[in-house]
């Protein structure tokens, strides 16, 4: 479990995607001409963290990083497909027990 709060979050992602912006070169200016988010968008973003998740997605288009975040949220696949999976794999626990002295 990570312990960040979601106000501390959204300020790291908005200085990921600043410092992207930059390794790519790209003024606040390109970046919303690419992405088609308003420019006072993106720089309330950068300052404060704040943003639709619609207009994240569409810097991520630009920046990169979209396919990652998608990827990322994914739900995990269960080592179990039936109750009787789950069920069955708690019976094979071997019980073992210290020697006597």
């Amino acid at each position: 479990m990570l312990l960040i709060s979601p106000s501390k979050a959204q300020v790291k992602i908005a200085n990921s995607i600043r410092e992207r912006r930059l390794q790519m070169d790209l003024t606040q200016e390109g970046l919303s001409d690419r992405s088609g988010v308003p420019l006072a968008t993106l720089r309330k973003f950068e300052q404060k963290g704040i943003i639709s998740l619609e207009s994240l997605l569409k810097l991520l288009m630009i920046v990169g990083g979209l396919r990652e975040i998608v990827n990322t949220l994914k739900p995990a696949k269960s080592q179990f497909a039936t109750i009787d999976d789950v069920l069955s794999e708690n019976k094979h626990v071997e019980r073992k027990r210290g020697r006597k002295k």
